[in-house]
């Protein structure tokens, strides 16, 4: 299952804030969006999830135009997984958890056994088992991220969108959130997700689109999109491309500066 949108134009009312964005996200592929604060990253995926209309273009999942589906049917193939949730009751991790599973319920009925299980399954898949009985209001902000990112596991949609799920986490989190993004990826789940790190692009990332306050100034494979040149331009800063000689990664840092090894 394919999200795609073609020609799109996003943004409020009569404020545009992008046009022209062209992209696809196929089945067990990373697709990543760079750029800077206020490039219009969080208005464009609100566009594609159909929380807001097209200004121009078309959004399609599956084929279909996402405007002639019920909310239900966006949950069952697209998950969303926001920068970050404030708790405001006293859910536990396992209770947020098994939300993923509203998506597929009928309006007056509860979870089955088999839900309880995907979602028994996905806090494992996300290292967090340990945390089933926890308050989410209660645990740290990666633990969150972490937990929403098992919500999305249990809700079972062919596609997850993460806006910025690496936004305010240390790097073990981090890494830890990275790990996730492949594990979606390996099972055949396409990811469309956002980040303020090149170097999140360069590691695990199919192709990469560099969103810019206007609309996507470049899409394409992530080697051939994510440059020194093309980073500079859309940052305003002198940035460069380097190869690890240890692993053979390549990472981004600053003109001048120098990699560490690892």
């Amino acid at each position: 299952m394919t999200l795609a949108c073609e020609d799109l134009a996003y943004g409020y009312g009569t404020r545009r804030v992008g046009a022209g964005a062209t992209l696809a996200v196929a089945p067990g592929e990373v697709v990543c969006l760079l750029g800077p604060n206020g490039g219009g990253k969080t208005t464009l995926f609100k566009t594609l999830l159909g929380l807001l209309p097209p200004l121009a273009g078309r959004v399609r999942v599956a084929g279909t135009e996402i405007a002639r589906l019920s909310r239900a049917a966006v949950a069952q193939r697209v998950a969303y997984v926001p920068q970050a949730a404030a708790g405001y009751f006293p859910f536990t991790v396992a209770e947020v958890v098994l939300m993923g599973r509203a998506a597929w319920l009928g309006a007056f009925s509860g979870p089955t056994a088999a839900d309880r299980a995907r979602a028994a399954a996905a806090l494992e898949q996300a290292g967090i088992a340990h945390l089933a009985r926890a308050e989410f209001t209660r645990i740290s902000g990666g633990e969150r991220q972490l937990t929403l990112l098992a919500r999305a596991l249990a809700q079972g949609a062919p596609v997850a969108v993460l806006d910025e799920p690496t936004a305010n986490l240390d790097f073990g989190n981090q890494v830890r959130v990275l790990d996730q993004v492949r594990r979606l990826s390996a099972a055949g789940v396409g990811v469309l997700w956002a980040t303020h790190d090149p170097g999140h692009a360069l590691e695990c990332a199919t192709r990469t689109a560099l969103v810019a306050p206007g609309g996507v100034r470049a899409y394409g494979p992530t080697a051939e999109i994510v440059t020194a040149s093309e980073l500079s331009a859309l940052y305003g800063v002198a940035l460069r491309i380097e190869t690890l000689p240890q692993s053979g990664g390549r990472v981004c840092i600053a003109a001048g500066g120098a990699p560490r090894a690892l």
